[in-house]
């Protein structure tokens, strides 16, 4: 089999298309042929830092969706044929993979296999984000960061299926309508400071409920001055910088949470339970994954290069 991997840290120059042996499944595991795999920040930050424990020579890739081939001892939960997905796999930059089955969910039937393999990550954040962190109601305001990305393309539908309204931000005019076509009541163009005066404006001065920031350091205070008294500043962007703080920085009595997506799905349980939700909404219609680019598994280099120019939209997915 061929996969992506990298012998050192750095720029996408240093992902290669190598050759390596296949997998065999071992007791629990599902030897699963790759379907479509999910680009996310995450693989970025492992790319060129190590972020997460990825450390060198290693595999890239976390996400995706692929067809059971064989199984190891021990394996009841799927049959060979299945089609299923994983929300955390390290490794799924890969033609075939040894998945452990409590990672495993079944894909169902009418859900396309890029739209499966690229879902779960940033589709249990955003509803990770919009239940357990802020669980929105009618009429709750939002402020969405990166309302055109991956993860708020996804979370303004969420919000708006839970009665929520949406304050998009987007860092350039040309990614505006992508926001409002997923339902964004208000899209402002801002690539990084000094959105709280037209938050506050859209609110009438009160501030919005709660923002979803995955916005880096640099519009970490702007976040928090956009918000109402005792309203949530839900930041989820480590990746993009992490700011330092003291408690008595906080205005307005403001509650500040680093929600880790891992938390909300601690069980297989509960992956199964979560994820059902998302494809429910997907398959009824109220949950649409936006893919902004398909590339050749091989050619992952360059969904990482465009991925770091903050010139995509929706999600990337690699195909074998």
């Amino acid at each position: 089999m061929h996969a992506i991997r990298i012998e050192e840290h750095g720029g996408p120059a240093v992902m290669r298309w190598t050759e390596l042996p296949d997998p065999t499944p071992g007791p629990g595991e599902a030897l699963v042929r790759l379907g479509a795999a999910g680009v996310n920040y995450m693989d970025v930050g492992a790319r060129s830092q190590g972020t997460g424990g990825w450390a060198a020579p290693t595999v890239l890739g976390a996400e995706g969706m692929g067809y059971v081939i064989a199984l190891g001892a021990g394996v009841t939960e799927v049959a060979v044929g299945d089609r299923v997905a994983w929300f955390y796999h390290p490794g799924s930059y890969a033609e075939l993979l040894a998945v452990p089955v409590t990672s495993l969910v079944k894909v169902p039937d009418g859900v396309p296999d890029e739209v499966a393999g690229g879902l779960l990550i940033q589709g249990l954040t955003a509803n990770h984000l919009s239940t357990e962190t802020y669980p929105v109601g009618p009429g709750d305001t939002a402020v969405v960061h990166a309302a055109a990305g991956g993860v708020g393309l996804l979370l303004t539908q969420l919000v708006k299926a839970r009665g929520g309204h949406v304050i998009g931000l987007v860092s350039r005019e040309e990614k505006a309508a992508a926001a409002k076509e997923a339902g964004a009541d208000h899209v402002l163009v801002h690539s990084g400071a000094g959105f709280e005066e037209q938050v506050r404006q859209l609110t009438g001065g009160r501030g919005a409920d709660v923002v979803y920031d995955g916005g880096g350091a640099d519009t970490f205070l702007s976040s928090q001055l956009a918000l109402r008294p005792h309203g949530v500043h839900a930041y989820y962007g480590p990746f993009m910088g992490v700011p330092t703080l003291r408690p008595t920085d906080l205005p307005n009595s403001i509650l500040l949470t680093y929600p880790v997506v891992h938390h909300h799905v601690p069980t297989r349980e509960a992956l199964l339970r979560r994820s059902g939700e998302l494809f429910d909404l997907v398959l009824d219609g109220r949950l649409t994954q936006r893919i902004g680019g398909h590339y050749p598994l091989a050619g992952a280099a360059r969904a990482h290069a465009d991925l770091e120019s903050r010139g995509t939209t929706g999600k990337l997915v690699l195909l074998p």
